[in-house]
């Protein structure tokens, strides 16, 4: 094996080394995010002897897990985060509810191909859709690239997933991606990056690749990336940012694993891992109280494009009730402005602002003891949305919609037939 990975290649565009596998190097981050969690981040900051960040302009704060604030306890950690963003100037600073992190950042232009990014969420691999290198980290870790703007990384090994064929009805790429975790395990890509290719990776919308970026954390990886298209450019270019495109040598993988998901039915995430993956079909026992569209996973405008799609001239079971979550305020305003939003709440659903809320358990959609949830969101550890004595099921967008329609988990072919 010659060839040298996208791993490699953007870690030693960042260290200035060349960078083999295995290796542990010194890179500079080019953008550093963080959330709510910016308040403990900045206390470690001040702790370790720090006077300034090392550049305000590659740092991107964003308030969205506790927003607005749902305890007191949140409500001055948000104080403390705007008094310390004043005083080292951050200018990148969404506030007041603009969205999810992983949603906003590329919205707002902060993401570029082939740049070093890192966030203190486990799901800043989001950011590999458009060809970054993106990965979560600690918040003293965080602490550390605000003082200093680098950071160390082992260089890792390189899962290249080939992924053949033309989604089926009923099917989005969040089945492709709980399939695929259904079949390599939580912990299948460990401290991997995982490259996602193959025609059906190509056919995808920015979207739906930043779904399975997203979820590349779920079995264990250290990053994911989808390869720049003119998908990525189009986007990227839209939001006046662009980047260095680096793309793997052909023969540069270590493991590899293929699927063809021609013959793909919808999937579902059973409690309480997410690789306890099942065909929809086999839980249709299982009654559902509550449904969740929305997250970082999928709560942008194609996910609400769907579900409103089934549930138009439907109405959501008296059973259920069906939270849907926007991503960020720019879905929430062109999801109004095309009527997506009033096919929905007119189906019966309760539409919050844009953020986390019910997908981190903390407010706006908690789940009672013996309660069952079926979501879009990406977790379903015990207790992950409410009581550790609930059970929540994940899927796709459709899947949900046809779940919140019918009372019970339930294929969408099922409602859409």
């Amino acid at each position: 094996m010659s060839g040298r990975s996208f791993a490699q290649k953007a870690l030693s565009r960042a260290s200035g080394c060349d960078a083999a596998v295995g290796d542990t190097v010194v890179a500079k981050v080019d953008l550093a995010m963080s959330h709510e969690n910016a308040a403990l981040v900045s206390s470690k900051f001040r702790e370790m002897g720090a006077e300034r960040i090392w550049d305000p302009a590659k740092v991107v704060l964003v308030f969205d897990h506790r927003m607005p604030a749902n305890t007191v306890s949140a409500a001055e950690g948000h104080r403390k985060v705007r008094l310390f963003a004043e005083e080292e100037g951050i200018e990148s600073f969404y506030r007041h509810g603009e969205g999810i992190c992983h949603q906003v950042l590329p919205e707002m232009g902060h993401v570029r191909s082939g740049e070093l990014i890192v966030g203190s969420d486990s799901h800043t691999t989001t950011y590999g859709a458009f060809g970054a290198f993106a990965t979560g980290i600690g918040a003293t870790e965080m602490a550390a690239v605000w003082a200093t703007g680098e950071l160390w990384f082992r260089v890792p090994e390189t899962l290249r997933l080939s992924i053949e064929g033309r989604l089926p009805e009923g099917c989005m790429s969040k089945d492709v991606i709980l399939k695929a975790i259904g079949e390599l395990g939580a912990d299948g890509a460990d401290y991997c990056c995982v490259e996602y290719v193959g025609g059906a990776v190509d056919g995808m919308s920015v979207s739906s690749r930043m779904v399975m970026c997203n979820m590349a954390v779920e079995m264990g990886a250290k990053a994911g990336v989808c390869f720049p298209d003119d998908k990525t450019r189009r986007y990227l270019g839209e939001r006046g940012s662009g980047g260095e495109e680096l793309f793997s040598d052909e023969d540069s993988a270590q493991h590899c694993h293929s699927m063809d998901v021609s013959g793909l039915v919808p999937q579902v995430a059973a409690p309480h891992s997410v690789d306890n993956v099942l065909p929809a079909d086999e839980l249709s026992d299982v009654s559902v109280d509550q449904a969740v569209l929305g997250s970082c996973t999928n709560g942008r405008l194609e996910d609400l494009r769907a579900a409103a799609s089934l549930l138009k001239g439907r109405r959501v079971s008296a059973a259920t009730r069906l939270i849907v979550v926007p991503a960020s305020r720019e879905t929430a305003l062109r999801a109004m402005e095309d009527g997506t939003m009033r096919t929905l709440m007119e189906a019966g659903a309760i539409v919050t602002n844009p953020g986390c809320g019910p997908c981190l358990g903390a407010h706006q959609g908690l789940l009672a003891a013996g309660e069952t949830a079926v979501a879009t969101t990406n977790r379903n550890f015990r207790g992950r949305m409410g009581s550790p004595e609930a059970e929540v099921y994940l899927a796709s967008p459709l899947t949900v919609a046809a779940s919140a329609v019918t009372g019970r988990i339930t294929d969408p072919r099922e409602v859409m037939r």
